[in-house]
């Protein structure tokens, strides 16, 4: 491969990753969960719909800009400096993770106290991680003033405060293994070439292939990865991470579990290696041939594969990494050829708003989407509550549209909320990263 060289920020990658977090923005939040589109679900188990190609683009796109992070530092010499970035960063990640599932950090529905105090309490929070995020030089008094919300709240509150029960927290999520990718896939960066790479993830491929067709699982007369629970990745999720800290929609496995995190990090090193391409010598176009081309072998691959390994994004399995990778790269090399050779941009400004802004987008509307959940109010039955998203669903959108496209109309009216907001940080020249 031709010898990386420092080029222009290529605006088709932030566009690629402005619209995915716009999709798994909007996925994750319908107006109901009762009326969705198919293919703005998951797949049951075995297969794949739209949805399923959102997380691994977005590992592909993190794995895209590896290379163009850090092969500076290589040219320069790799020191001391360059891990503790790389680990500071993944550790900031994950610990977002963890925040966003604990806030408000005591228990809301439980805890008896005006919502009205719950609220500046949560924006107390909110505050201090949005402020940290913009301008980390002002850590102290950022703080200190977002602080002072969350300790009125509390004494406001006094003795009323019901713990958050930390039994119950879910240990990996999306944000776990973006952080946790992006840290080995970086270090691996560092030390290995874009042939040792491609050979760690055929091999990694392989190996997991290996694990999950090959070992029995304890307790189970037949190991087989049509069932949820008798296949290794969800024995091993419920035995070291134990069933009250995985996923409650899965019971019996993590879609973002352990041993399924191997194969999720050859979907990033599919994105170093496409990030490494796009930095050679080459002309635009044979770059842009390139990735097609890869992206087509890589589809085909996936799909021959999956005839004994099926597609499956809960276990992530390996046809579903070379599938997923393979439509990331064409995806990719269409947004490169139309944006950055064609230069027909214009159309793509809400998704470069999002892309240079995407860990906010992720935090703060999943925040708002909590939020949104918690404040309840006394339904029209007596003893029977109703959420904030509930009543504004039910009263706005439900009333003028059928369900199933008052849900999607609703989950629209989200992202388009969020893209007024991010358009003010981008106006503004706010780039929140960590």
């Amino acid at each position: 491969m031709p010898e990386a060289t420092p080029q222009q920020r290529l605006i088709s990658i932030d566009v690629f990753r402005g619209m995915t977090i716009a999709g798994m923005t909007l996925v994750n939040n319908p107006g109901t969960w009762e009326h969705i589109y198919s293919p703005l679900e998951h797949a049951p188990w075995h297969g794949i719909t739209p949805t399923d190609y959102i997380f691994p683009f977005f590992l592909f796109i993190v794995g895209v800009a590896i290379p163009i992070a850090l092969s500076k530092r290589i040219e320069a010499g790799i020191t001391r400096d360059a891990y503790f970035k790389i680990f500071t960063r993944a550790a900031l990640i994950f610990v977002l993770s963890l925040i966003m599932s604990a806030i408000p950090f005591f228990g809301f529905k439980d805890t008896q106290i005006p919502y009205a105090v719950k609220i500046l309490i949560v924006l107390g929070y909110t505050a201090a991680l949005f402020l940290y995020l913009c301008d980390k030089k002002k850590v102290a008094l950022i703080v200190a003033a977002a602080t002072a919300l969350v300790v009125l709240g509390f004494w406001l509150a006094g003795s009323a405060i019901v713990p958050y029960n930390l039994g119950t927290m879910r240990i990996l999520g999306v944000l776990q293994r973006i952080a946790i990718c992006y840290l080995i896939v970086s270090i691996l960066y560092l030390h290995t070439s874009w042939k040792q790479q491609a050979m760690i993830g055929g091999s990694l491929l392989l190996f997991y292939w290996f694990l999950m067709t090959a070992i029995s699982v304890p307790g189970c007369e037949i190991t087989t990865i049509d069932d949820k629970a008798c296949n290794l990745a969800a024995y091993l999720d419920r035995l070291i991470l134990t069933e009250p800290h995985i996923w409650r929609g899965g019971k019996v496995y993590d879609p973002e579990g352990l041993l399924s995190t191997i194969p999720a990090i050859v979907t990033t090193i599919s994105g170093v290696l496409t990030g490494t391409w796009l930095m050679t010598k080459r002309e635009p176009l044979e770059k842009v041939s390139g990735i097609f081309f890869f992206g087509v072998v890589l589809l085909a691959a996936g799909w021959s594969w999956s005839l004994v390994f099926p597609l499956n994004k809960s276990l992530w399995t390996s046809s579903y990494v070379l599938y997923t990778s393979g439509l990331a790269l064409c995806f990719l090399g269409f947004c490169y050829w139309l944006i950055d050779i064609k230069s027909y941009k214009r159309w793509a400004k809400p998704f470069v708003i999002f892309g240079v802004n995407a860990l906010a987008l992720f935090v703060f509307s999943g925040i708002m989407a909590r939020l949104l959940g918690m404040i309840q109010f006394a339904g029209a039955e007596e003893g029977q509550n109703i959420s904030l998203q509930e009543l504004i669903f039910d009263n706005i959108f439900l009333s003028i549209l059928s369900p199933i496209n008052a849900s999607l109309a609703f989950a629209i009216g989200f992202i388009l909320f969020w893209l007024f907001l991010m358009w003010l940080l981008y106006r503004r020249r706010i780039f929140i990263k960590v």
